[in-house]
């Protein structure tokens, strides 16, 4: 057991905001780290729990591109529904911040200019893919093609999801472009280089002396380390992300994965801000002794061992992580998740479920693939809910508390002579804590609550023996030390099941506050009112497991989400009827300052009336005669009396006005497609 410092920083690894999450997501970081930072908590430890969106770069702009709204837009609505995802799951953040914020950005740079200014950037020229299609060069997360380690046909430019390998985009086979489908060529572009070849003996040094690592995440690592480290490009040929602050690079981006662990700095100093010490931070991030644990998902392994830690050994001044918590993959029913497929559990159709938070916290703990792949299945979640939460923990509780309302009017009894099996018991009770203890401080939590369910069927064992319902005398003894052992339970439960270790504290009517100090000790005394006691769980129903199965197995499509964001359907497009006609003569409205009336050519549609407000944009003899492009089914609508029919379509930036025409003539009426 390592016996952690008073102080802790918990970060859980950034989510990207261009998707809803589903419960890989909360099982392969979010929750693990919420029950790591709350018993962190309970043992008095000054712990900071600190999470945040990652909205930069490649994943944000090119989602929206395909939702034909803005990244802001995206990322605006999305961190609204991640945040109340993960408020409802009780993952208890300290601070939840945005990459996108002015903060995060000062910072990257700031971070950036250290690491120029120490020597550790180089300059160089990529062969970069670009789409000739999209007309862009495509960051290394949107090419797709054949792994050239594992022969994976669905590898992305910047890693292998299957065998881990870190990627270039021309190292793969059959590259192409992954929003379009068409195979991008590669040209030559000026960018940014991290030079991790010279952090190399550092980081292998830095990686071996952590002896506490899980066996996988140390080989993982060093395994990069001994195919040979190479400069890694921290630029990108984007818009949407922390601008580069140096001569020569205005026109790029930092790349998501250097700015994106930098959001756990930023976000710290956020958080210091909020309390009013906006020192605070460094205590933290600067200070020795404390203590940083960062829970990621297998795939963000390379980046937290490797990438991240070069960034911290070229700046010299920050804390390097103290535990890199790498969790492995949780699947569904035999199969990948998969939002596109339907195949999964996912978080926005749970919080509408009406099943109680820590009936999904208890099976979801289960799922944490700490050493090795999980599966979510229907049938083991129903025999744990039922078998363990509620048969064991759940009965236990509620029989003690239910017990004292009956026979004792609520009061908890004064115990007779003791016998050696309550003798026995109270030892346990004493003791019970000391294992869980060391299972969560060494960030094993299955285990850990693995043995909180034991705790509880050696209660029910307990309670069975001494049979307190023939002699209610004799029983006093009993469901003394039964009623101790649940706050124990409580004090236990709190980072697991926090909402009904609560409910718990409150049927135990105890003022102090939780403490994991005063699990194990017998502190509540014969005559200590108790309050009526409630059922904690409730079994799951084959209903209601066929109801759940209908609603948490169907993602929310992102069209869907944003259908009031310039989101169409196909079908919603094919009723727009654009079209290309000729203006055949503009009349100008004097009544008013802006707008013109146009008569409009369609060919076999006739002519037709256009209203626009064109005038200071465009003359009257720069329109007549010319063809441009109208939508033309309409409702009619006045202006001033004038009927328009039809709209003539332009393009609109700040003050500029340009107007949409074909490349060359057509005949009039000719159908957009």
């Amino acid at each position: 057991m390592v016996e952690l410092t008073k102080r802790v920083l918990v970060l859980c690894a950034l989510p990207y905001v261009n998707n809803i999450p589903h419960i890989g997501n909360i099982v392969g970081s979010h929750l693990p780290a919420d029950i790591f930072a709350r018993f962190c908590r309970l043992k008095g430890y000054e712990t900071v729990f600190i999470g945040g969106s990652d909205e930069n770069g490649t994943p944000s702009e090119v989602t929206a591109q395909k939702l034909g709204i803005t990244p802001k837009q995206l990322c605006d609505k999305l961190y609204k529904i991640h945040k109340k995802i993960y408020d409802w799951f009780w993952i208890s953040y300290d601070n939840f911040s945005r990459t996108s914020k002015p903060i995060h950005h000062k910072t990257t740079q700031e971070f950036f200019l250290k690491i120029y200014e120490n020597g550790f950037i180089s300059e160089g020229t990529l062969v970069m893919p670009y789409c000739p299609r999209c007309k862009r060069f495509l960051p290394d997360r949107y090419v797709e093609g054949t792994c050239p380690y594992c022969g994976y046909e669905k590898a992305r430019g910047d890693q292998c999801e299957k065998c881990g390998r870190l990627l270039d985009p021309d190292q793969l086979i059959n590259p192409r472009c992954a929003i379009c489908g068409t195979t991008p060529i590669f040209k030559e572009t000026k960018h940014l280089f991290l030079n991790l070849d010279k952090l190399s003996d550092k980081l292998e040094e830095w990686i071996k002396s952590n002896k506490h690592w899980k066996e996988h995440v140390v080989s993982l690592a060093l395994g990069w380390i001994k195919e040979g480290l190479k400069p890694r490009c921290i630029t990108r040929d984007l818009k949407w992300g922390v601008k580069v602050p140096i001569e020569g690079y205005e026109d790029k981006v930092f790349y998501v994965w250097f700015d994106a662990p930098i959001g756990y700095i930023s976000s710290t100093k956020e958080w210091a801000e909020k309390i009013g010490k906006p020192d605070e931070w460094k205590k933290f991030w600067k200070d020795k002794g404390a203590l940083i644990y960062n829970f990621l998902g297998k795939d963000n392994i390379p980046f937290h061992t490797i990438f991240w830690p070069g960034m911290l050994l070229a700046h010299g001044e920050f804390n390097l992580p103290y535990q890199v918590v790498g969790l492995n993959y949780c699947n569904y029913e035999g199969g990948k998740i998969s939002k596109s497929k339907g195949w999964g559990i996912f978080c926005d159709k749970i919080i509408e479920a009406d099943v109680d938070v820590d009936i999904w916290r208890y099976y979801f703990t289960w799922l944490i693939p700490e050493t090795k792949d999980t599966e979510f299945k229907w049938k083991e979640f129903v025999e744990r809910i039922n078998n363990e939460l509620v048969a064991n923990l759940g009965n236990f509780i509620y029989r003690t508390l239910s017990f004292i309302w009956k026979y004792y009017d609520g009061k908890v009894p004064e115990p007779k002579e003791y016998d050696e099996r309550d003798k026995e018991f109270e030892e346990f009770i004493k003791n019970s804590p000391e294992k869980v203890e060391r299972l969560l401080e060494d960030v094993r939590l299955r285990d850990g609550l693995a043995e909180i369910i034991n705790i509880a069927i050696e209660g029910n064992k307990y309670f069975q023996e001494k049979e307190p319902w023939k002699d209610k005398e004799k029983a006093r003894t009993a469901i003394f030390l039964s009623v101790n052992l649940c706050k124990t339970l409580a004090i236990l439960m709190w980072p697991y099941l926090p909402k009904s270790a609560e409910n718990l504290w409150k049927m135990l009517n105890i003022d102090e506050k939780i403490e994991w100090k005063n699990a194990g000790k017998i502190t509540i005394m014969p005559k200590h009112k108790i309050n009526e006691s409630k059922i904690l769980f409730k079994k799951l129903t084959d209903e209601d497991v066929e109801r759940l199965k209908k609603l948490v197995t169907k993602p929310t499509p992102l069209e869907e989400i944003f259908g009031g964001e310039n989101v169409i359907s196909f079908d919603e497009w094919k009723k727009v009827d654009i079209r290309v006609g000729k203006v055949l003569k503009v009349e100008d409205m004097p009544q008013t300052k802006k707008l013109y009336k146009l008569q409009v050519d369609f060919g076999e549609l006739g002519v037709k009336q256009a209203v626009s407000g064109l005038k200071g944009y465009y003359k009257p003899e720069e329109l007549e005669g010319k063809q441009f492009v109208f939508l033309v089914n309409l409702e009619p609508k006045k202006f001033f009396g004038e009927t328009a029919e039809v709209m003539i379509l332009a393009a609109v930036k700040d003050d500029k006005v340009v107007l949409i025409k074909p490349e060359r003539e057509i005949e009039n009426g000719a159908r957009i497609e």
